[in-house]
């Protein structure tokens, strides 16, 4: 993707195009009618957000309508969590399907009564091949396929043997539909594709009532028709498909039928986006579960810390195009820090603590310093916080022995501390054992308390801390990238096997910090809550937080690698 076009202007909808031409031409009566229809195998991630905001963005665009269908054919792999959770994501983006909630499930009986429709006229078969003489039999790109003799059945052997198969008289993988079309032709689609499959597994909805299923390139097209969809919007694994969702709405005479739009699916780098390899995760442990903050999942999102609002813009800035291609996560980055940078709060906050001594402020003094919220949004006001003795202070922001262009603290160097006094260093004093610095002793100078006249003297750096009488101990977990910093590498793993991708695993992403401190006031925040830790990154309340236990999420950092790509191109 070309970030400067990312940045300036909407890539043009060729969808939108279709549907433009289809109103002017008054097809399907100028109706326009979309869906968004997940499989309940897994949950759903970032790629579904970005079909999820096209297609209920078409519709709403158009003053059209969007249903919310579950393709739940596959009845080994599907479960009522996964259901729920797609719900719960679609509705946590901000998008309503009203009292349009199918289910593929809905159809089973029609689709049966097509199927015979396809087998009176010829054009489907019962097949005793197994699966893997099927594959055999199929050809390649180069070999046409070989015809089944059983292809050569009457239409009365095929519908007494299709019912059999709906009595469950046999046994699973023992016999398939198969639509008759052509064994010979260049797509590989219509070398006589398996329309049924017996499996002998209970279905969430409709229990033990079947033991065929339909497949999903015979289903999804009779979906469509039997909801009237007029612009079925689907990815472009599916344009070799096409053909084949054509051929199942002619031949069960479908009046006016939807008609399929490929798009690029969204490829984003540094992590996976596919559904059978996120299931493995979760399954061999990798991650924590589904919500696991450092997968693309929605809930992983939403859990980490990213509104619907980022995640629409996103989707909407990347656009809509024809061919493949990888996005960048530092622009979904980009868009998160957008939008909390004017609507989280600021604090401050302490990971890795290292205590400060002001020697000459006074014992038993606590002053109130005024703190802006954020100052990007004025009216979010001020807030007081406790400045005393003893403090914290980043163990990152004292160096033994600076190095060039290092301006923060170190011996008989000067810093402000935030919205406080300038502060110099006197002393610092190590562990007897490790050796490692456990405490620095300062003095500050009265004079530039923050906020008083004349007090503004320049120093190079200004620091963030916390009262050590006052602060508030947290755990912080830190999150990066889930797959090493490698395009390539992440493009490889989308093609190989379970054991090759886990060696292009992240080994630090994510770190915990335990002895993290933050200011009192962030212990009124609940599950959800994002805040600014200042010069540290955006964070959110984890839902594993309690009052004695709290536990923040790093959303993102601070620093936006994608604005410096910007400006360099």
């Amino acid at each position: 993707m070309n970030s400067k076009e990312t940045e300036r202007a909407e890539p043009v909808n060729f969808i939108q195009a279709i549907i433009d031409k289809d109103k002017e031409n008054n097809k399907y009566g100028g109706r326009v009618h979309l869906r968004f229809p997940p499989e309940p195998n897994g949950y759903l991630h970032i790629g579904h957000a970005k079909s999820i905001c096209l297609n209920f963005g078409l519709a709403e665009k158009n003053n059209g309508l969007c249903n919310l269908r579950f393709d739940d054919t596959n009845p080994s792999k599907e479960e009522i969590e996964y259901i729920e959770s797609i719900i719960e994501d679609v509705r946590w983006l901000g998008f309503d399907w009203e009292d349009r909630l199918y289910y593929a499930s809905d159809y089973f009986e029609r689709m049966y009564q097509d199927a015979l429709v396809l087998i009176k006229e010829g054009n489907a078969y019962v097949c005793d091949l197994s699966a893997e003489k099927i594959k055999e039999y199929r050809g390649t790109f180069t070999k046409p396929g070989v015809e089944s003799s059983c292809r050569f059945r009457t239409v009365d052997e095929n519908l007494t043997l299709f019912q059999k198969m709906r009595e469950g008289l046999f046994e699973e993988g023992s016999r398939t539909l198969r639509a008759k079309i052509d064994m010979s032709s260049p797509n590989l689609n219509m070398r006589d594709p398996v329309l049924y499959r017996i499996l002998k597994e209970s279905h969430h909805r409709t229990g033990d009532e079947w033991c065929i299923y339909p497949m999903y390139d015979y289903a999804h097209p009779l979906e469509d028709y039997y909801e009237g969809i007029t612009h079925s919007v689907c990815t472009l694994e599916f344009e070799d498909h096409r053909p084949l969702y054509e051929w199942v709405l002619k031949n069960v005479h479908a009046i006016d039928p939807p008609q399929q739009i490929e798009f690029a699916r969204l490829n984003l780098s540094n992590t996976v986006m596919s559904k059978r390899k996120l299931r493995f995760l979760v399954e061999k442990n990798y991650v924590s579960g589904w919500d696991d903050p450092r997968l693309p999942t929605i809930s992983g999102l939403r859990r980490r810390g990213y509104t619907p609002e980022a995640i629409r813009n996103f989707c909407d800035r990347i656009g809509v195009a024809k061919t493949n291609s990888i996005v960048d996560v530092r622009f979904l980055e980009h868009c998160i820090r957008e939008d909390l940078n004017k609507r989280a709060l600021r604090a401050m906050a302490v990971l890795n603590p290292l205590k400060l001594v002001i020697d000459n402020y006074p014992e038993d003094l606590i002053e109130e310093m005024d703190c802006e919220n954020n100052p990007e949004t004025p009216s979010a006001g001020t807030r007081k916080v406790a400045f005393s003795k003893e403090l914290f202070i980043e163990r990152e922001d004292f160096h033994e022995n600076p190095p060039s262009k290092y301006y923060r603290l170190g011996p008989g160097r000067e810093v402000r501390l935030k919205n406080a006094y300038i502060v110099k260093c006197t002393n610092f004093v190590r562990e007897e054992k490790s050796g490692e610095i456990k405490e620095i002793h300062c003095i500050y100078d009265p004079e530039t308390r923050s906020g008083r006249p004349g007090a503004e003297r320049k120093v190079k750096s200004t620091l963030h801390w916390v009262s050590a009488r006052f602060a508030l101990k947290a755990e912080v977990r830190l999150y990066d990238y889930l797959l090493l910093d490698s395009i390539e590498g992440v493009e490889q793993a989308e093609e190989e096997g379970d054991k090759d991708f886990v060696r292009l695993l992240n080994p630090k992403s994510i770190v915990v910090l335990k002895n993290s401190l933050i200011e009192p006031d962030l212990k009124n925040l609940v599950s959800g809550d994002k805040i600014q830790f200042m010069r540290k990154g955006y964070f959110c309340v984890d839902p594993d937080s309690t009052s004695d236990n709290l536990v923040f999420n790093r959303i993102v950092s601070l620093r936006d690698s994608w604005e410096k790509i910007q400006k360099r191109n």
